[in-house]
């Protein structure tokens, strides 16, 4: 792979600076060799570690003794330097199940990241798996994905009407539906027959209250007894109140702001309904945007008439083709200056999985930058409620990140103090919808550290429509993207995240690269910069998938060019004149801060990532799932052999935060109960660090059956959907008679980035 990279860069390079500077780069690359640190590795007997052998859990019986057929000797081409297995994670063998003599009930053990995410057709409810196949034929193991996937309803036998939901109740507020109204308005009658009973985890106490002294889900709260009680008035009638001891109640619970109900404690970014509906309804103020798009449109026309006269090297009228050139109507605002640094390890955007709770999991957990779900711009400029509750962001997300400055050099004017961790990623597919996108996120989103464009996508609803990594062979229309989002977004940076390429055998990220941090060579004298502030690159084509490792060492040649761009950026520009300084990204000089994604799973290769590949720091995706507490292990710079206890209290928080997130209605247990499943689906993979005979983990790496250190750490290692609902019944109680949960897929999730 490294030697078609290297013939890439000498290849394809645009124009000589940047194939003499390619080979700089080449040059500057450090060894991906694997070096690993004694001191970094369990002790090993001197006994040979025992192997597991793949597809051994098959076998219902032991093998014969009589005439046995002597075992095969592993392949050398399978094993790592050190003698594990490769893709086998190295369980103790004092751990390991011995499958010979019991037959595995698990049902499609293996993690298949690549195969899930292959997958486009639906596989039906997960748990029909009871239906026989027909006589005579072999029942084929399910794969891939659940798409369309149900997941039932879980909500109230009967709901009740707002206007009583969090009132006392002999002083309702008015139904603005009063007759007509079919929801119920009897607050006894809709606790005795409307809901489910209370819950009874947490000894019953609702955990929002807890925090805040006031709930937002008033009566529909499943925990309601405990912040509800009856009064009795001089006349002797009786009523129910809702008790709230924050400024955010009233005196009897009730809301003090009518107009919050999306309003919930400790977050921002929460965009109003009537912002909504403007949006929805056309009605909101495009003009900036409008003006750019059209100068966009003009500008891209002439570009491609421009390009076909010089391919066909026809000098007529090409002079006056140049004067047609026009500028933009407005230059972008001045940028608040970023940083990226080694003490700041960065949750990646995870799609589905990198919801709120999570993030500020993570985040109480040493990530100090974070990125909201993959929002689509589309539905933004449309009002739609889904894609705006992706931009909601936690207080705990709001503090600045670590920040060391005798570390690297930084910019003079970066601002620390207004710095804050989170930052939101939007998808587009075409210049005016991102551009509109980003002005009214930077309208509506006060609390933004940045503004990603996702050009690595590689879902096929994304890809086909012309988004996501269909970007990486379209240079001209994603400059245009950035230069339209840096445009309008006021002061809040443009980054993106890329791939290598979408083919692997044609990497086109150095192509990129330049155009991204100073503009076609066409643009560059004229328009300056596009205004890209930094930029992260995922080491895998949209086509490898995760069959394969992240490719570190084309992460590490790309590193080396940004540097060579950055240190000798006047010999890309044009000698006729400087990018226009308004344009650049941080700083007078421009320079572009890059970021490195794949694969990283442990402490270890955090730094030797930073080390070697000389990336300014590494975004995490799966490995986060999996182990949140490993931005815990970045910080301290050692292994953290979580108990079960442990791992159990971080599910436990993911609730609590959960539940303060989406609420602690019947919809809100059954938004959190859903999430915590999925996340469930990526944490049962860990394998502890004190069952392992070798160090480093490998995120690739597949484990055994084994059993755990106690019958907790067992369960939290099934593969099994039933027992993740086994331990989400533990927090938030029976679910729901009509809840269902398919797994995003047959083995473990892809979509989430990295």
């Amino acid at each position: 792979m490294s030697e078609q990279h290297d013939a890439h860069m000498g290849g394809v390079s645009p124009g000589n600076a940047h194939a003499e500077l390619a080979a700089d780069a080449s040059n500057i690359t450090t060894s991906t060799k694997d070096e690993e640190r004694a001191s970094k590795r369990l002790k090993v007997n001197d006994s040979t570690p025992s192997q597991s052998v793949p597809g051994e859990d098959l076998h219902d019986a032991p093998a014969p003794k009589e005439n046995e057929v002597p075992k095969p000797q592993p392949d050398p081409k399978t094993e790592h330097v050190d003698g594990r297995s490769k893709g086998v994670a190295p369980i103790k063998k004092e751990y390991l199940v011995d499958m010979s003599t019991q037959k595995d009930a698990s049902d499609d053990a293996v993690n298949d990241d690549d195969a899930a995410e292959a997958r486009g057709t639906a596989e039906g409810n997960a748990e029909s798996g009871d239906r026989k196949p027909g006589k005579g034929k072999k029942e084929k193991k399910k794969k891939g994905q659940n798409t369309e996937r149900d997941f039932g309803k879980f909500d109230d036998a009967f709901r009740l009407c707002n206007s009583r939901a969090f009132y006392p109740e002999f002083s309702p507020r008015e139904c603005r539906f009063g007759d007509r109204c079919r929801l119920c308005h009897d607050i006894r009658k809709y606790l005795e027959e409307g809901r489910r009973g209370d819950v009874e985890t947490f000894d019953g106490k609702c955990p929002v209250f807890e925090a805040h002294g006031h709930c937002p889900s008033g009566w529909k709260c499943r925990f309601v007894k405990s912040h509800m009680k009856e009064i009795e008035h001089e006349d002797g009638r009786k009523e129910l109140v809702l008790i709230s001891t924050s400024a955010n109640g009233g005196e009897n619970g009730e809301p003090k702001d009518e107009g919050s109900e999306e309003q919930r404690p400790a977050i921002s970014n929460v965009v109003s309904m009537d912002k909504k509906i403007d949006l929805n309804r056309k009605r909101t103020d495009f003009t900036r945007s409008d003006q750019y798009i059209t100068w966009l449109n003009k500008e891209a026309k002439l570009s491609e008439e421009f390009m076909n006269r010089r391919k066909n090297q026809s000098t007529e009228g090409i002079e006056d083709l140049r004067a047609r050139f026009v500028d933009p109507p407005f230059k972008p605002s001045e940028k608040r200056r970023l940083y990226f640094g080694q003490e700041t390890p960065t949750l990646a955007p995870l799609t589905t999985q990198g919801n709120l709770p999570f993030r500020r999991l993570c985040v109480e957990l040493g990530a100090q930058l974070t990125y909201s779900e993959m929002a689509l711009s589309m539905p933004l400029i449309q009002g739609t409620k889904a894609d705006w509750t992706l931009l909601k962001v936690h207080e705990s997300e709001l503090s600045p990140p670590k920040f060391n400055p005798g570390s690297v050099p930084i910019f003079d004017d970066y601002d620390h103090s207004k710095d804050i961790k989170f930052g939101a990623q939007l998808s587009g597919n075409n210049h005016w919808v991102v551009t509109k996108a980003a002005d009214v996120l930077n309208r509506y989103c006060p609390h933004l550290r940045l503004i990603d464009l996702n050009c690595g996508c590689p879902i096929d609803m994304v890809f086909k429509s012309g988004g996501g990594s269909a970007l990486l062979e379209n240079s001209g229309k994603l400059e245009r993207m950035i230069r339209g989002m840096n445009a309008v977004s006021g002061e809040v940076p443009i980054t993106a995240k890329i791939r290598t390429g979408i083919r692997n055998s044609r990497p086109t990220a150095i192509q990129l690269i330049g155009k991204l941090a100073f503009g076609a060579r066409e643009h560059r004298e004229r328009l300056g910069a596009p205004g890209c502030a930094a930029l992260t690159l995922h080491g895998r084509s949209r086509e490898q998938r995760y069959t394969k490792k992240a490719d570190w060492g084309y992460i590490s040649e790309c590193a080396a060019l940004i540097k060579t761009y950055n240190k000798q950026k006047d010999s890309l520009t044009d000698t006729i004149a400087e990018p226009d300084a308004s344009s650049l990204p941080n700083a007078k000089d421009g320079r572009m801060y890059f970021l490195g994604n794949g694969d990283c799973y442990s402490h270890t290769e955090y730094y030797e990532h930073i080390e070697k590949a000389r990336v300014d720091t590494v975004m995490i995706g799966r490995g986060a799932l999996i182990k949140p507490w490993l931005f815990e292990e970045i910080e301290k710079g050692q292994y953290l052999d979580k108990s079960s206890s442990e791992r159990l209290r971080y599910i436990e928080k993911f609730v609590r935060y959960g539940l303060d997130a989406w609420g602690s209605d019947e919809l809100g247990i059954g938004f959190t109960r859903r999430f915590l499943l999925e996340w469930l689906s990526f944490t049962h993979r860990y394998v502890p660090i004190g069952l392992l005979e070798y160090l480093p983990p490998c995120l690739n790496d597949r484990p055994p059956k084994y059993e755990g250190r106690d019958e907790m750490e067992t369960l939290m290692a099934s593969n099994n959907f039933r027992d993740w609902i086994k331990i989400s019944e533990m927090f938030l109680g029976p679910v729901h008679p009509t809840f269902k949960f398919q797994p995003k897929h047959k083995s473990n999730a892809y979509e989430a980035e990295g």
